[in-house]
This record gives structure tokens, C-alpha cells and sequence, in this order.
């Protein structure tokens, strides 16, 4: 049997252990006889008005007054004593250390069983402490009640004791289904186990957890998420130990979901910013289809396939229509390789054939975004007929798809396919409208690259139409020629050089260059050379001849300029004529290794009007060679044009190697392998040089 606790100690511990206000509030007891003395003393009124018990014991209760106080206390408690009936009132009691103490005073009877007579309990305490926690409870009490913020208390081990009502409407649960369980009991569908971690947290550090984000659904709203801001403090008695947890929540689930649409909005505009800077910039088919495959994974979709109508891959036109089904070849997927989805899907380059009937056919037929949010065995089951694909798509866990078509100009170039596994959600409308812009995108870049190619094919063919089939040198003279059409569309078209046979044994070297690309510059170029060879079959004098190309341009539309270069060469006298019109100086090559550049007058380009063309007369030893070329060969970014002519003399200094191998040496060297501007390219061998020393200018 446990030994009899005192009264005092009983109250003080039962006070501590509430950790709430009473432990907070020091309260002094006090016995006294029916006539007012004092028969008991506990440590609490020691410590309010610092007296010992001795000091006080047998005194009458009204001594402990202040001097100016009401002496009637003692008869009030008397009567009180007599009557049974408790009072409570403040008093001014008069503090050991000399000055005053209010006090708030609660007095009740208690009968003596041996004497008959009441004696009188009376609590104590400091009047302004009082006041100050009655004040507290009262703001507690209205915050707790009204408060729009969910407001729990938790004990120790994290259970329930107290919930406020906007945090029962939060919950969809009352009162008493919270008190004595815990969080994960209560709600099992919020992520319960990260919120007790940050209240232990707080138990164990003291800190407060401020913002912590709970989420999940509740019996509220047991169809939709939500979003809650939580934050935590710990409730400590007044020796400091903790005894609970106050937590208070608020619920943020508009303002986050405002704020994931901005932050979706921003993705977007991010996305397609990116996509209007890489998709299409290179011109190239396959590789704009990749680009919007890497572009859409991971920010739209888990895996995306881009499937091009099989005979625009080949370089033909799109066709009529789908109505007989459709061919279509892979040329972009992402991810490549590291996905149970990458082995499912076809690879790169592989042609895939689906009938009228399919419904891939039918959404490319229709144009329009064709969407499954939800890919089950239900849905898949028509294209399962087809393929089974869809089925094993299904069970790598593929839980939403969605086709986008390309669609250029009123043409179906193909269609990109797009996949979701989790942690993606299903695809939605927004999806949908960003998948469809994309595509659009891609669908511009990939028709440009179409046109690109078709038009550059057709520059190319245009140009090396008109370029001369079959150069005929007269006796005396060796030529090798090379032309190389630029990478670019927009850079072919205007070069080209020719060999005209004169009276006299002699022959005309041309080269120019028309100041344009494509398949204008193209047209052009043909119309000049046609002239050239015209009036230099004539005998025309060089500078009357260019005055006549002047005058050819002059009657063109659109104005044109264009460089030229014609050396009229006497292989029998190693005589030559040059003219230039804004074009690079021709390079001779001597037999003895000297290497040099003509000098004569630039010119100005034809079409410039207004100018005088002269001529340069140049003597050439047998077996000397002339390197006619035109800008392509000797430009290149970033580098001085000096510094290029002199690689190419550089390049001369053995003049007695076969001219075949001097054209290829020279656009090996001087030219990248993408070059960014098309290249024609003439050397000629004036008179020959036997192994002995000896020549013969009559080529013998």
C-alpha cells in the first residue's frame, strides 16, 4: 500500500502533469479554524507571501491584510464557516517583503467531524497572474473555436486529444473520431507518415516545423486531392519537459494548384521556346524528326516515337491520301535504349506498313490529336487486332497515349506517338494542345526540309545542265575541271567556267560567278554563259565582250551582278589576254616551280554599269599552268583571304603532276567537307614539256 501523498504535493503534481494553465499558476493553500487562525501553511503560500509556517501559524488570517485593508475578512469567513456557503473575492494581503500583493481569494467550509465546528479552506493566488491566464484561456478558447486555420492538439505519442471544428470540416471527420488515434489511423490516405516524422521532429529539437506539406485525399472530398500547409510547436510545461503538439493546418489546395498551372504555363512557353530554336534548324529530315523526340522526353511524355510518310523519307513527294493505308518510317525516338518501352517499339529506320482499316491510319486521316487517357486491355482492343503491341505496351506499364498528326501546308507528312508510364498522370488537354503545337512545329521544319531538298536538287540539276558537257580543248592545251555544289540551297547555283575553242588554234578559258543562289542565280548563270559562248565563237575582244555581258544583265528583271574572268591563251606563243570583272586572279604555275598570282586590274562586277573593262597581256613559258576558280575555293570564316591565296600558290609548287590530281590536292585542301559555298574550278597546261628539258608548242 502506496504511502499517503499530501495534499499539497497531490495538487502541485496533478497541476505539473496537465501541463496546462493550473501548472502555470502557482496557487497557495491555506486551513484556517472557525474563527479565522491559521492551522495550516502549505510551501505554495510560503512562496506567494513569504511567510514560514511558524510565523503564521495560530496568528489570526486577517494579520496577513495590508494595513489599510477591510478587517472584516476573518467575520466574512466565519459567517461563511457557520453558514456552508463558499466566497471568492480579491484582496490586498500584505507581502513579507513589505508591500502589498493582490491576491484572488477562494474560501469554502470544511466541517470538522470531532468538533462540530467548520474550519475554513481558502486558495490563493496573484491576483494579476490570474487575470493574465482567465485572458489567455478566453483568446484560446475563441481562436480554438473560430479559427478558420485546423487546429489539432497531440500528445506525446502523437494522438489525438483535441481538434477544433474547421480542422473536423477539413477532414470530413468529427472530434471523436480524431481523440486517441493517431494521424495514419485516422487519415491512411495523406501522406501520414512524412507529417508524424516532422512532429517527432519538433518533440525531440524543441523547433517548430513551419509549412510542411500534407497531401492526399480525405473523407471531405474522398474523390479529389488536396494540398495542406501544416506546421508544428511543440506545448512544453512550465519545467520545460514537452507534453504535446500543436498543430495547424491550412488548406492551400486552389492556391497550389494556381500555382502548378503558372509553373505548367511556364514549362510550356519554356518548351516552346526551345522547340522554335532546335526543331528544323538543320534542314535535315531525320534529324528534325529526333529533335522533337528528345525535345518532348522527359517534359511531355515517358517515350515518344515520330513515324514519316515512308515516301517522303525516300525523297518523293507525300502522295494524294491514306485511303489504301499508309507506310511510314521511324525517324526519331526517345528514349533509345535504358526502357522495357524501347524494346517494345520499333527501332530507327524501320519501315511500318498499316491497312486503311488501322487506327493509326484512320487518326492520320482525320488530322486531329487522337487521344486515350486511360490505355487498358478496353481500350487497346481494336488495335490489338492489328498488332500486339498495344497489349505489351499495356503490361510495361504504359497507362496513357496520345497521336499527334503532321500536318504542313495541307499535307500529312507523319505523326508523332506519345506514351506515359507513372509518375506521369494521364495526358489531358493541356497535353494535348502543347503535344499539337510541337508537332506543328516539326511538321513546318520537316515540310521545309522536304521543300529544301527538292529545291536544292533542283539548283543542282539546273546548274550542272548548263555547265558544259564536254570540254574540248584545242592542240597545245590540257584541261581539268571541278565543280562542287554548296551544302546549302540557298548557296547554289551561280558558279561556272567553260573552254571555248577560238580561230587560230587559240581558246577562250571562262569562269564567273553569279552574285546570287538558288535557282534564279541558276537561270542566270545559264543565260550568261550561253552569251559568252555566243560572242567569244565571234572573236570578240575581251572587253568588248564583257561590255556585252554588262548589257545582258541589264536586260534582266530582277538587277544581277556577277563576277567573270576570261583569259583568251595562244598555246602556240604561251601568249594570254585577261580580263577581270571583279573576279580573284587567276595563279600560274611556271615549269621551274614559280609560283604567282596575275596582276591586273580588278574590275568592277558586271551589272555594276558604268565601267571600263582593260586587259592584261601575260607570256607563259611552255608547260606553264593556270588555275582559274572562283570564290568558294579560297573562303572560308574566320579567316583572312590573304592568308587563302597564299595556300593555294602554295599549293602550285609542283606544276608538273597530272592536272586531274592537282584539282583533287587543291579541294582536299583548301575546301571543308560541308562547303558553304559552291566551287567551280578550271587548271589549264599551256604547251607541254617533254621529261628531257625540251617543249612543243604544237603539243607533239
Amino acid at each position: 500500500m502506496h504511502e499517503e501523498m499530501p495534499l499539497e504535493d497531490l495538487i502541485s503534481g496533478a497541476a505539473q502533469n496537465a501541463g496546462g494553465w493550473l501548472g502555470a499558476l502557482p496557487v497557495a493553500l491555506v486551513a484556517t479554524s472557525g474563527d479565522g487562525t491559521i492551522v495550516r501553511w502549505n510551501h505554495g503560500a510560503q512562496e506567494l507571501l513569504g511567510y514560514d509556517p511558524p510565523h503564521v501559524l495560530g496568528r489570526h488570517i486577517a494579520d496577513l491584510l495590508h494595513p489599510g485593508a477591510d478587517r472584516s475578512l476573518g467575520r466574512s469567513l466565519w459567517e461563511t464557516a457557520a453558514t456552508g456557503r463558499g466566497v471568492m473575492g480579491t484582496v490586498t494581503a500584505w507581502h513579507r517583503g513589505g508591500h502589498p500583493l493582490e491576491l484572488e481569494i477562494w474560501a469554502c467550509p470544511v466541517p470538522d467531524r470531532r468538533h462540530g465546528a467548520s474550519a475554513v479552506l481558502v486558495f490563493a493566488a496573484d491576483a494579476h497572474a490570474a487575470r493574465r491566464i482567465r485572458g489567455s484561456s478566453a483568446v484560446w478558447d475563441g481562436l480554438f473555436a473560430r479559427s478558420p486555420v485546423g487546429i489539432a492538439v497531440l500528445d506525446t505519442q502523437l494522438r489525438f486529444l483535441q481538434v477544433n471544428p474547421a480542422l473536423e470540416a477539413m477532414n470530413g471527420l468529427t472530434e471523436s473520431a480524431h481523440v486517441g488515434r493517431r494521424l495514419a489511423e485516422v487519415l491512411p490516405e495523406v501522406n501520414a507518415g512524412e507529417m508524424e516524422e516532422a512532429m517527432r521532429q519538433v518533440l525531440a529539437t524543441g523547433e517548430p516545423v513551419l509549412n510542411r506539406r500534407r497531401t492526399g485525399r480525405t473523407p471531405a472530398d474522398p474523390d479529389h486531392d488536396h494540398v495542406w500547409a501544416c506546421s508544428y510547436v511543440r506545448v512544453e510545461d512550465p519545467a520545460g519537459r514537452p507534453i504535446g503538439v500543436i498543430a495547424s493546418l491550412l488548406d492551400i489546395t486552389s492556391q497550389q494548384r494556381d500555382h502548378t498551372e503558372a509553373e505548367a504555363g511556364r514549362r510550356r512557353l519554356a518548351l516552346l521556346t526551345e522547340a522554335s530554336s532546335r526543331i528544323g534548324a538543320s534542314l535535315d529530315l531525320e534529324r528534325t524528326a529526333q529533335e522533337l523526340a528528345d525535345l518532348a522526353v522527359p517534359h511531355l511524355a515517358s517515350a515518344v516515337t515520330v513515324d514519316v510518310l515512308d515516301s517522303l523519307a525516300r525523297g518523293n513527294e507525300p502522295g494524294m491520301g491514306l485511303t489504301g493505308g499508309v507506310a511510314l518510317r521511324r525517324l526519331g525516338k526517345a528514349p533509345l535504349t535504358g526502357s522495357a518501352m524501347t524494346q517494345i517499339l520499333a527501332p530507327l529506320g524501320r519501315t511500318l506498313t498499316f491497312p486503311a482499316t488501322a487506327p493509326y491510319t484512320q487518326a492520320l486521316a482525320a488530322r486531329q490529336p487522337f487521344l486515350i487517357a486511360h490505355l487498358d486491355s478496353l481500350a487497346i482492343a481494336s488495335a490489338s487486332r492489328h498488332t500486339p503491341k498495344p497489349a505489351q505496351l499495356v503490361e510495361a506499364g504504359v497507362h496513357s497515349f496520345m497521336m499527334v498528326p503532321l500536318v504542313a501546308r495541307g499535307l500529312v507528312l507523319g505523326v508523332a506517338s506519345l506514351y506515359r508510364t507513372r509518375p506521369f498522370e494521364p495526358f489531358g488537354s493541356d497535353d494535348v494542345t502543347l503535344a499539337g503545337e510541337l508537332a506543328a512545329r516539326a511538321a513546318i521544319s520537316i515540310d521545309n526540309a522536304r521543300l529544301y531538298h527538292h529545291e536544292h536538287e533542283t539548283a543542282v540539276v539546273l546548274q550542272r545542265s548548263m555547265l558544259p558537257q564536254h570540254v574540248t580543248p584545242p592542240p597545245g592545251i590540257e584541261i581539268a575541271h571541278r565543280y562542287l555544289p554548296a551544302s546549302d540551297v540557298n548557296e547554289v547555283g551561280g558558279d561556272w567556267y567553260d573552254v571555248v575553242p577560238l580561230a587560230g588554234g587559240r581558246a577562250g578559258l571562262l569562269m564567273g560567278d553569279v552574285m546570287g543562289h538558288g535557282i534564279a542565280a541558276a537561270a542566270v548563270m545559264g543565260r550568261l554563259s550561253a552569251t559568252v559562248r555566243a560572242l567569244a565563237r565571234l572573236d570578240m575582244p575581251p572587253a568588248a565582250l564583257l561590255q556585252q555581258l554588262e548589257a545582258t544583265l541589264a536586260d534582266l528583271a530582277e538587277p544581277m551582278l556577277a563576277t567573270f574572268l576570261y583569259v583568251v591563251c595562244d598555246p602556240a606563243t604561251g601568249r594570254c589576254t585577261i580580263t577581270r570583272a571583279g573576279h580573284p586572279p587567276p595563279a600560274v604555275a611556271e615549269p621551274d616551280g614559280t609560283v604567282y598570282l596575275v596582276k591586273t586590274p580588278p574590275g568592277a562586277p558586271l551589272g555594276v554599269g558604268g565601267v571600263t573593262f582593260t586587259t592584261t597581256d601575260l607570256t607563259l613559258p611552255p608547260g606553264s599552268l593556270l588555275v582559274l576558280y572562283t570564290d568558294g575555293l579560297i573562303e572560308a570564316r574566320n579567316r583572312d583571304i590573304d592568308e587563302r591565296l597564299g595556300e593555294l600558290t602554295g599549293l602550285l609548287t609542283e606544276p608538273l603532276q597530272p592536272l586531274d590530281h592537282l584539282c583533287d590536292s587543291l579541294i582536299a585542301h583548301l575546301v571543308p567537307a560541308s562547303a558553304d559555298d559552291d566551287i567551280a574550278l578550271l587548271t589549264a597546261r599551256i604547251g607541254r614539256t617533254h621529261p628531257t628539258g625540251t617543249h612543243d608548242l604544237n603539243g607533239r
